[in-house]
């Protein structure tokens, strides 16, 4: 990678952690204020899930947008919806305004992710992409797991938060505006039909491909659940907002160890092992109750056992898949976090309406360890 290259890459590191900043902080302060506001948990688990929803429609379109405008356009128009809606957030306070802002917001952060990460994965040397794509991960999940501390800001005023993140969002557009080059994917090479490769995908790779569906899941729900479910144990606002980052602290401690783990034993093995103890901790975190420090360190242990599931799934997948199959995998992982992430907020929040708070984890850990016995009875095949 030239100076040039390597300048770009840590451009493009600064856009994610803000995109991650950006969701980090919104599911937990919008969760927070609708409960404030005396909205039920269904429909606030439902709102939340808006952000999802804009995420998965700009998935469908973000390939063909990029081909027309350029890796530098579409990240700063990201950039641009996301920094407009921070900012109208604050002056649009129904109910119906924040689903249509959060749309706003999952696809210009959507358009922000696809095109840094595929802009990544082109300029890096295959020998580097392992660990450059890992950084890139991390990077990712150092801004949503900070994101949360915003909350702490909210006693200064329900703008706050959201005009500092907004602040953040007008420096790094003008980051992107002045150093990035203006530069274009190369050219699409057509083979087999769509429908075909992902179904291709599919059928040799299904075990991989379902961590990126459990870790938007995970990662939604617990942003947006957790903050209600936490007000109603009696944990207060900033307590929230200093627990609520340690499942993605437990996350990066972890990244690289599991990785290296995985390459030495197998990524299967790692896959099964980190599913089932992931899911005994989520399973086990409603007996912590309100007590602070165990909830922590159960957090803590969760996020750090799946923390890293969407990362190991496409390493397993690259691993089982031919090479020609693996932008199709890349995107139905897309596709599966996204829809993970839209259903997550809303189970919970009707767990929440119910009455069982406790379920919305012990339902999480329930489905990781079913995937980690699933994988007992996957076998790849072995492709050319």
């Amino acid at each position: 990678m030239n100076q040039s290259s390597k300048l770009n890459y840590f451009i493009l590191i600064t856009v994610i952690i803000a995109a991650g900043l950006s969701q980090g902080l919104l599911l937990p302060v919008l969760s927070i204020l609708l409960e404030q506001k005396g909205i039920s948990s269904s429909l606030n688990g439902l709102n939340a899930a808006a952000l999802y929803v804009g995420s998965f429609a700009m998935t469908l379109v973000a390939e063909r947008i990029l081909s027309g405008i350029g890796f530098k356009k579409l990240i700063a128009a990201g950039i641009s919806i996301v920094l407009v809606s921070l900012l109208l957030f604050p002056l649009l306070t129904g109910v119906k305004a924040w689903f249509l802002l959060r749309l706003l917001v999952g696809a210009g952060d959507s358009a922000i992710n696809y095109a840094a990460q595929l802009w990544v994965l082109l300029m890096t040397p295959a020998a580097h992409r392992g660990r450059n794509l890992s950084l890139y991960g991390m990077s990712y999940g150092l801004g949503f797991s900070l994101g949360p501390l915003g909350i702490s800001l909210l006693r200064f005023g329900q703008a706050v938060p959201f005009a500092a993140i907004a602040l953040l969002f007008l420096l790094v557009l003008l980051l992107v505006l002045v150093k990035l080059p203006d530069s274009r994917p190369d050219k699409v090479e057509h083979g087999e039909g769509q429908a075909r490769r992902f179904a291709r995908s599919y059928s040799l790779a299904w075990y991989a491909l379902i961590p990126a569906l459990l870790y938007g899941y995970m990662e939604a729900s617990l942003n947006s659940n957790f903050p209600v479910y936490g007000l109603r144990i009696g944990f207060s606002a900033n307590e929230i907002a200093a627990l609520l980052p340690f499942a993605g602290i437990g996350g990066l401690l972890l990244q690289m160890p599991l990785g290296i783990w995985s390459d030495r034993y197998g990524r299967k093995k790692i896959l099964i092992v980190s599913g089932v103890g992931g899911g005994l901790a989520f399973a086990l975190l409603p007996l912590a109750q309100d007590r602070f420090w165990w909830t922590l360190a159960v957090l803590m242990a969760a996020g750090g056992l799946v923390g890293s599931f969407f990362s190991l799934g496409l390493s397993y997948a690259a691993d089982i898949l031919p090479r020609n199959l693996l932008p199709a995998a890349n995107v139905v992982s897309s596709f599966h976090y996204s829809f993970g992430s839209i259903i997550g907020p809303g189970l919970g929040g009707l767990l929440l309406q119910f009455g069982w708070g406790g379920g919305v984890f012990l339902l999480m850990g329930i489905l990781y360890i079913l995937f980690g016995l699933a994988g007992l009875l996957f076998s790849p095949r072995q492709t050319i």
